[in-house]
């Protein structure tokens, strides 16, 4: 687990199923993401059960955000695209609406740069991010990504594209 004095980064775990079935099943949020259909309890559970977080094998990893203050799960970080080879990794965050804009994403993010360049010995993390989502690109930017490159029409938004910024951060 990687910690500081408010948050702590953890691994995924079966009482996280209702956690997860409130997160991808809002559709606000799959514009973010990749989600573009519902998902059952006990899809969510068999992701859980099967889980291995092996990085390496699966290309990704997914941690979940804890308060220290309450023991809460405020929101989830993941890693995606693995490339051991290049040393790089996407990132990708969501903070649960009520617990946004109190500086724990801005946590995580430090928290997951040091874990990454710490255990895996990272290069580089990035994150692709719709031109539209300031309150992201904002935190990324607070975190110490910069863009390094620009993708039009990127991102479907309902019945419209956005274009999207690729971030960078070197560790």
């Amino acid at each position: 687990m990687f910690t500081d004095n408010t948050i702590t980064l953890r691994a995924l775990e079966i009482i996280d199923v209702d956690t997860l079935y409130k997160w991808e099943n809002d559709p606000n949020l799959w514009t973010v993401g990749v989600t573009l259909a519902p998902y059952s309890r006990k899809q969510l559970w068999d992701y859980i059960n099967n889980y291995d977080g092996d990085i390496y094998s699966a290309k990704q990893l997914r941690f979940m955000i804890d308060l220290n203050s309450t023991g809460e799960t405020i929101g989830t970080i993941d890693l995606y695209d693995f490339d051991a080879a290049n040393s790089r990794c996407g990132i990708g965050i969501l903070i649960a609406s009520k617990y946004q804009h109190n500086g724990y994403g801005f946590r995580a993010l430090l928290l997951m740069a040091d874990y990454c360049k710490t255990i895996y010995s990272l290069h580089q993390l990035y994150a692709i991010i719709a031109q539209t989502n300031s309150p992201s690109r904002n935190l990324f930017e607070k975190a110490g990504y910069t863009i390094s490159g620009y993708l039009k029409s990127w991102i479907r938004l309902a019945n419209h594209y956005s274009d999207a910024y690729i971030y960078q951060k070197f560790l």
